[in-house]
């Protein structure tokens, strides 16, 4: 069922508390982590506690909640004080884009010089 957790979920377990993550921040709606393969000093995934397979279908599901994690990626970024710096908030939605998890997350990315076009 739509927003229910998934047994198969590294990201629905990671909520659960079944699996470890460094976890740097926590609402009643999402989770913020460290990534495990940091692309950037500062590389924190916000993630919500619904499951979702990705960005999009979060935002038509539950909007609020899709509002909550960007509005969380802006209070990782200030606590991690990439704020003045600059950071970039990305969400990955389908294999050609390159997600891997399929349960929606965003990244915060800062702490070094981010080129654009990205990769």
């Amino acid at each position: 069922m739509a927003g229910e957790p998934q047994a198969d979920c590294l990201f629905c377990k990671i909520v659960a508390g079944e699996v470890p993550a460094t976890i740097v921040r926590e609402t009643g709606t999402t989770v913020a982590f460290r990534d495990i393969n940091p692309q950037a000093p500062t590389h924190i995934l916000v993630i919500p506690k619904v499951h979702y397979p990705d960005a999009a279908a979060l935002a038509a599901a539950e909007p609020q909640v899709i509002a909550d994690i960007l509005c969380e990626s802006r209070e990782v970024a200030a606590a991690e004080e990439v704020e003045d710096g600059g950071y970039r908030v990305v969400f990955n939605t389908g294999s050609g884009a390159g997600q891997t998890v399929f349960h929606a997350h965003l990244h915060v990315l800062g702490g070094r010089g981010l080129q654009w076009p990205p990769g």
